[in-house]
């Protein structure tokens, strides 16, 4: 009986359909390939992409858009920050070896500033120190030529009265102004 009714009832369903028995049925295969179908599955192919594509022009596509138009701004203003800080790093060292060559230049002008100074005072030094070497000079020759007319008055004393003995222990008798004048001839050369 089950058999019966369902044989029944698929010839039922088949007379609704118009599809004539079971042979029509088994024959059609997938509904998506039946030409019969095309139609239709093309109006809700189109209706498909058409909200598809309203879906992605109104919603996805300006959102996406967006974000990245913010990326390549933010990419464009961390572009000009870089160049902006690159350009003051450069305006800094620029200032910097210009402040390091003023300071060499200072060094080199305080250094040759304290050379004259001390050349300056050098040579003041050297010219008292002549000048107290030219007066211990002086003083000396002075001193020299006071020793060499004592000593030349010394020597002919010491002549005079030497010569008086000498002829006095010869046995003669000395004339004082003849022996001065024999001593001041012989000292004179």
């Amino acid at each position: 009986m089950a058999t019966e009714t369902h044989g029944e009832g698929a010839t039922g369903l088949a007379d609704a359909t118009g599809v004539a028995g079971h042979d029509a049925a088994s024959g059609a295969g997938m509904p998506q390939l039946d030409f019969s179908h095309f139609p239709n599955q093309i109006f809700w192919l189109i209706i498909t992409l058409v909200v598809i594509y309203l879906v992605l022009s109104r919603v996805a596509l300006p959102r996406i858009g967006a974000v990245l138009a913010q990326r390549a701004g933010t990419i464009t203003n961390d572009i000009a920050a870089a160049e902006d800080l690159k350009r003051k790093a450069e305006e800094a060292e620029a200032a910097y070896d210009k402040a390091l060559a003023d300071a060499r230049v200072e060094a080199g002008r305080i250094a040759a500033e304290a050379r004259a100074e001390i050349q300056a005072e050098l040579d003041t030094a050297i010219a008292k120190a002549d000048e107290q070497i030219a007066a211990k000079s002086a003083e000396s020759e002075k001193a020299i030529a006071e020793i060499r007319a004592g000593a030349v008055d010394s020597v002919k004393v010491v002549a005079k009265e030497t010569a008086a003995e000498i002829v006095a222990a010869l046995g003669f008798k000395a004339d004082q102004g003849a022996i001065d004048t024999a001593v001041d001839g012989r000292v004179k050369g």
